[in-house]
């Protein structure tokens, strides 16, 4: 990315001025500001767009389209920005929990391991939908306080198939480099990191299947969700507008015609469509 893409995503987050350094503070406030700003949506699944892991394409669509994405699409545009600024960014495979705590496909999600001027090691996720608001400390394995709830850190257990145990006699400190990482909300565990660093396109078939497979949930709902300036967040799934508060509580609606889903694509994310996205079948086809 050079200056100019910078400072266009920048003021796609609403930055009006590039960060001097890349520091805990400045990591603290982009992420909440894509949050706020970039909707988590699989709009394009469903509109017949392809999905392309190529990072100019990825901050196009999120910059120069105004548009928003899944973890591929937004840790992929994101971690690109906080490169250009001067952060060291890694992305890392993740497997999310399903049903019965069940496991997904390899490369199911994608999240960054950030590390920063100040010596910090972070674990950034503007991809999960509803999750952390700012950045966990990626070391730390007690609880850590977040407006988006309780979040914890943990080394893993084996899995179904006995791999991927971590190596700290119960999951107590840090363990050793290499062992997995359970990510929890809330005590609810949210997905299995791998800390082996990626590149963007190891995750192309997790993309692929994301989005034609039918045993995947994108495949089989729409959603467009962001977090809102007090701290809840608004989603759109379909034409079911839901609007969260801060505490939990929900207030939710059906939109009517066309022009109304449309309206609110466009009022509350930000989203200029031609036509209202429809679920594709199951089957994967058009």
């Amino acid at each position: 990315m050079d200056s100019e893409q910078v400072d266009a995503y920048l003021r796609r987050l609403g930055v009006e001025q590039t960060p001097a350094r890349p520091t805990d503070e400045v990591l603290r406030a982009l992420h909440l500001r894509h949050l706020l700003t970039v909707p988590f949506e699989n709009l394009s699944v469903h509109l017949g767009e392809e999905i392309v892991l190529d990072e100019k394409l990825l901050v196009d669509k999120v910059v120069g389209s105004r548009r928003g994405g899944f973890c591929y699409e937004l840790n992929g545009a994101f971690g690109a920005l906080l490169a250009a600024l001067g952060f060291e960014v890694s992305p890392l495979a993740a497997r999310v929990y399903g049903e019965g705590e069940r496991l997904g496909v390899p490369y199911d999600h994608m999240a960054l391991r950030v590390r920063t001027a100040d010596g910090g090691d972070w674990l950034a996720d503007v991809g999960f939908g509803a999750h952390s608001h700012y950045p966990l400390r990626f070391a730390e394995r007690g609880e850590q306080e977040d407006p988006g709830g309780v979040f914890r850190i943990a080394e893993a257990g084996p899995d179904a198939a006995g791999a991927g145990a971590g190596a700290g006699g119960g999951g107590t400190g840090v363990g050793r480099e290499g062992s997995d990482l359970d990510v929890l909300r809330d005590g609810g565990r949210q997905y299995r990191l791998e800390v082996r660093p990626r590149v963007l396109g190891d995750f192309v078939t997790g993309a692929w299947w994301h989005s034609t497979s039918p045993h995947s949930h994108f495949m089989r709902s729409l959603v467009c969700s962001r977090v809102t300036e007090d701290g809840g967040r608004v989603t759109l799934s379909g034409r079911r507008l839901t609007v969260t508060d801060p505490g939990g509580g929900r207030e939710e609606r059906e939109l009517g015609g066309d022009e109304e889903v449309l309206a609110a694509y466009r009022e509350l994310f930000g989203i200029e469509l031609e036509r209202v996205p429809v679920v594709r079948s199951r089957s994967g086809d058009g």
